[in-house]
């Protein structure tokens, strides 16, 4: 499960930042993925709850929001989106696509306390 690596390098990140602000606690943590990400948002709230056990992360929230995915195709030359890698265009059908957005992870901010 890569889930319980994103987590652990999530909460390296959350620390870093904590200390950097002289923050003794984290309230919230808000991630956002790509819907082309491969990330199973369930699994990385489990692998969240688990690693920020013990930290100056201990009481946050994991707040996740979902970003689209698009891609290029090069057969009608259009931006499209998509819900799931390996589907084709939804305008023309064609599968030379080029991911353009959604396959990251980011953390989007930190709330502290």
């Amino acid at each position: 499960m890569h889930e319980m690596a994103l987590a652990e390098s999530v909460i390296e990140i959350v620390e870093r930042a904590a200390r950097q602000h002289a923050a003794a606690a984290v309230r919230a943590v808000r991630l956002e993925i790509g819907r082309l990400s491969h990330v199973e948002p369930d699994a990385l709230r489990f692998a969240f709850d688990v690693v920020k056990r013990n930290g100056v992360a201990h009481g946050a929230r994991l707040e996740i929001l979902a970003a689209d995915g698009t891609a290029w195709c090069m057969r009608c030359c259009d931006t499209v989106t998509l819900a799931r890698i390996g589907e084709p265009c939804p305008r023309c059908g064609s599968y030379q696509l080029q991911v353009t957005a959604g396959d990251e992870l980011r953390v989007k901010d930190i709330e502290i306390g």
